[in-house]
């Protein structure tokens, strides 16, 4: 070996050797050594004094603090990690217990906290709203604090008349407010010196109980932007009076990454966010004396253009991966972004019963959304119970983006394109709810697909951005007129198919593509398979061991129809960026594989996400037990 080659393997080494793994654990204390036989006691403690290539292992417990890393890593190989040490269950909380509950009447108590108990930010006197944010159904705003009892969170009630019976609120306006919120109620009042919370605990008494409340906004988020590479792994995180975050403004989540690059978010269990779970979000105008642009589709441009003035790039921005997390039960969204996700990865993840209590409205509200999604990948995830606009929406910029491998069902919709230009490749989803997709965009392919919902879509007056291809270079703005959508190998079940597309899409390309169950084609097919009559009884059930999958299928449909297999050239480009449709990494689409990863038949491949063999019933694992 060379002289300077060892002179670089010895660095290296020494390097290596320097890197150091800190302990955090409930009997720890913060003047220890963070070793494992001295550990700290907190995870900020560890956190202040982590380097470069450190790693932090945080022991069995619940932590009650927010997170706020000073630093972040330097690259892949040299990040910091936050891990829950193996086998061990780890819980940080943005609540705190809360004792002294005193019994007002009936099922209703009262406790009175002095406001020094928040320190600086009372989650009771912080009301939502923001930009794009609108007041829900039920006609009042909510504050970012909640109430929890052994672990589920309360209702907020808009006065105290609808907490305590009174002659106040009449009987009928009490029964109407309840067949909306059959939950237990809870009401706040903060003045100058104290907060006082009332709520109903039905048949419980909450001092012999687990009562908790939000005082964090966060729990794991940087204070400043540009902190990079940092891994979040194995950790249960719950309970923050997270604020809305819109589009354009800072986007602060349970655990969020503050417009960064390189971060790893894994293997944990996030929920109970008053508004998002993961923010892959951008940054505060504010901080750089900028003025937030009017809010509107050209004011958002401005925003994208700003944006690109304060380091929006591949280099700087994005390259996330956010993998094998279970997210439920957030008002706004498990899973949110707005240009901050950009180049990421978004895989193996639950996301589950999200904005499903109506608490918060206006756009964003979605189980996984994002502005801003080139060369995204979204694979191999179990989206459902997402209410508002439903499971997945990819709104303005997702060019190069790719949604493969997905199960969806039980949203209010599954998937909702808004004013992209493309190209995006949605590919091998099983979409099941009612209203399946909603494409207000241009340059798509939707290939080997199941779609058992409605197929919508609307032309767009609104100019959005797009780039040169896998960058975020060259940025130009064009409107929305379906200048051209691709729908190959797809399989439809019921509603209305692809015919709604015939009177608004100038450049329809639809191959074989198979309809069952009263589900229409459009006349721009030669092609088409209709099987009105044929009903496959889909069936999805839980069971122990996951979820199982279970439909008809007749084997007669390889020889009744012939496909191709979907590539890169046979897909042309997309119209109005004049790029290829290809993966994120810039390599060519060659789809010859299914849903489970199991090589289709070069010469015919079977419609839809699975393989057919010679059976008239498919019974499939679809998902793994989480």
């Amino acid at each position: 070996m060379k002289t300077s080659e060892l002179t670089i393997a010895f660095l290296l080494a020494a390097g290596f050797a320097q890197a150091t793994e800190y302990h955090v654990a409930k009997d720890g204390h913060n003047e220890n050594a963070g070793s494992e036989k001295e550990p700290f006691q907190t995870i900020q403690r560890a956190a202040d004094l982590a380097q470069p290539g450190d790693v932090i292992t945080v022991h069995e417990g619940v932590y009650r603090e927010w997170i706020n890393p000073p630093r972040g890593g330097t690259s892949d190989d040299k990040r910091i990690t936050y891990q829950a040490a193996h086998g061990e269950k780890v819980v940080v909380k943005g609540s705190e217990i809360v004792k002294g509950w005193e019994k007002v009447q009936g099922d209703v108590w009262k406790v009175v906290l002095p406001n020094s108990f928040f320190g600086d930010f009372n989650p009771y006197a912080d009301v939502i709203g923001g930009e794009w944010y609108s007041t829900p159904r039920d006609g009042f705003d909510r504050h970012t604090g909640a109430v929890y009892l052994n672990e589920n969170w309360l209702d907020e009630a808009p006065d105290l008349e609808h907490v305590l019976p009174s002659q106040k609120l009449g009987a009928e306006a009490q029964a109407d407010f309840r067949e909306v919120h059959d939950q237990p109620l809870w009401y706040a009042k903060v003045d100058k010196n104290d907060t006082t919370i009332w709520a109903q605990f039905r048949e419980v008494d909450p001092n012999a109980g687990t009562v908790e409340i939000n005082v964090r906004q966060s729990i794991f988020y940087p204070d400043k932007s540009g902190r990079n590479y940092i891994t979040v792994r194995g950790f249960t995180l719950r309970q923050a009076a997270t604020p809305w975050s819109g589009a354009m403004s800072e986007q602060i989540g349970l655990i969020g990454t503050q417009w960064s690059k390189g971060w790893v978010i894994e293997d944990n269990v996030i929920s109970h966010s008053m508004n998002t779970g993961i923010t892959l979000g951008r940054y505060d105008l504010g901080k750089f004396g900028i003025a937030m642009p009017v809010v509107s589709a050209p004011g958002f441009v401005q925003s994208c253009k700003l944006a690109l003035e304060h380091g929006w790039s591949k280099k700087s921005i994005g390259g996330h991966v956010v993998r094998n997390n279970h997210i439920s039960h957030c008002e706004k969204n498990g899973v949110h972004g707005s240009l901050g996700g950009v180049f990421s990865t978004i895989e193996g993840n639950t996301i589950c019963d999200i904005a499903m209590r109506g608490w918060i409205s206006g756009p964003d509200v979605a189980g996984l959304k994002l502005l801003g999604s080139q060369d995204v990948i979204i694979r191999h995830n179990h989206i459902y119970r997402c209410g508002a606009v439903g499971g997945v929406w990819l709104d303005w910029m997702a060019q190069g983006t790719r949604m493969t491998g997905n199960l969806l069902h039980d949203n209010s919709k599954d998937l909702f394109m808004e004013v992209d230009h493309g190209p995006f490749m949605i590919d091998h989803n099983l979409f099941l709810s009612g209203h399946s997709v909603q494409d207000w965009s241009q340059g798509a392919a939707y290939v080997h697909n199941l779609i058992a919902g409605a197929v919508g879509g609307r032309k767009e007056a609104r100019e959005t951005p797009l780039f040169s291809p896998h960058s975020l270079k060259n940025m130009r703005v064009s409107n929305i007129q379906h200048k051209d959508l691709r729908f190959h190998n797809n399989l439809f079940i019921g509603s209305s198919g692809l015919a709604d597309r015939d009177k608004m899409t100038e450049n329809l390309q639809a191959t074989g593509n198979i309809y069952l169950a009263g589900a229409k084609a459009s006349t721009h097919e030669g092609d088409a398979l209709i099987q009105e009559d044929f009903e496959p009884g889909m069936k999805l059930e839980e069971k122990s061991d996951g979820w199982w999958f279970e439909m008809s299928v007749n084997p007669d449909w390889l020889s009744q129809q012939r496909r191709a297999i979907v590539t890169t050239e046979s897909l042309g480009k997309a119209k109005i960026p004049d790029a290829r449709f290809e993966q994120p990494d810039g390599t060519p689409y060659r789809l010859d594989t299914d849903y489970f990863g199991e090589t289709r038949s070069a010469d015919n491949p079977a419609p839809g996400p699975f393989r057919l063999r010679d059976k008239k019933q498919i019974h499939l694992k679809v998902w793994r037990k989480t």
